[in-house]
């Protein structure tokens, strides 16, 4: 692969990883919407609530996206399935407090634990993970074992596709592309950005030795345009890696959304993620 398409690479890999209550009246039709701010590890973190019944749905955005990413989807999902929908920001993301520090999706599945054991959501959890948030829905399945009942993927990182030779032949790369960030102003995403780059292989190769549960059902949305618009090798990692990950149990399934791009897919083809909702459901109902 050329110079260019392994920056390119790189830095698409770099976003995919990139008690008080409020409520809010429920208009005609619509489920009661809280917001509440739990604490973990003496940091603040913002969930929202649409009020509904079990499964409760845990929508969890990429890197460098909050909760406003689902403000489309989650209503519609909310009517569509009559369940509670869960959305929140990631510590360093939207209205929750930041953290120094490495990124590690441990302390990620901590507060995503936190956050709804204070919600009172302790099972009968379907979890719709989007980019990075793969990462955070893989290990909270590992850790947590009989709180997911199963799981929609949405373009997500799955721990097929940080091979160590991908991780060996960029690692160069990626310490440039933090040598850049760090040349530039310090601003929220870019200190993001540098938090999950930190042990970004050795992190990533204790990643790919995870694997997902045999009994959790899940669902793997793949956006045709993948996260590599301008590498057609890792592009076909990609792909290739979605669908051994799909293949590999017969409780798995693979979709392709038609007419998608990595970040926007939840936008552009919502009735494809409401769908592989509506399927799951089926399932753990």
């Amino acid at each position: 692969m050329n110079p260019l398409h392994r920056n390119k690479f790189v830095a698409a890999i770099v976003a995919v990883i990139s008690l008080t209550a409020c409520s809010t009246p429920d208009a005609a039709g619509e489920p009661a919407s809280t917001t509440r701010r739990v604490t973990n590890a003496e940091h603040e973190l913002v969930f929202h609530v649409l009020e509904g019944k079990s499964p409760a749905l845990v929508l969890d955005a990429g890197g460098g996206l909050s909760s406003s990413y689902w403000k489309d989807l989650a209503p519609r999902l909310a009517k569509a399935t009559g369940s509670k929908v869960i959305t929140y920001d990631r510590a360093g993301e939207g209205e929750s407090d930041e953290v120094s520090g490495p990124w590690r999706v441990e302390n990620a599945v901590s507060d995503l634990e936190a956050g709804l054991r204070e919600l009172g959501v302790t099972d009968d959890v379907v979890l719709v993970s989007h980019s990075i948030a793969g990462e955070v829905a893989t290990t909270f399945v590992n850790e947590h074992p009989g709180r997911v009942s199963g799981a929609v993927l949405v373009d997500a990182n799955v721990p097929d596709f940080f091979t160590d030779e991908m991780l060996t032949a960029f690692a160069p790369v990626v310490e440039k592309q933090k040598a850049d960030l760090l040349a530039q102003p310090s601003t929220k995403k870019n200190r993001q950005l540098l938090a999950v780059m930190a042990d970004y292989a050795p992190v990533h190769r204790v990643f790919h030795r995870r694997a997902w549960p045999k009994d959790v059902p899940v669902t793997a949305i793949v956006a045709s345009q993948t996260p590599f618009t301008d590498s057609p090798e890792a592009a076909g990692l990609w792909r290739a890696a979605q669908e051994r990950f799909a293949q590999a149990r017969p409780n798995r399934k693979h979709v392709l959304a038609e007419n998608t791009s990595h970040e926007g897919i939840v936008t552009e083809r919502p009735d494809v993620v409401t769908g592989a909702v509506e399927d799951i459901l089926k399932i753990v109902r």
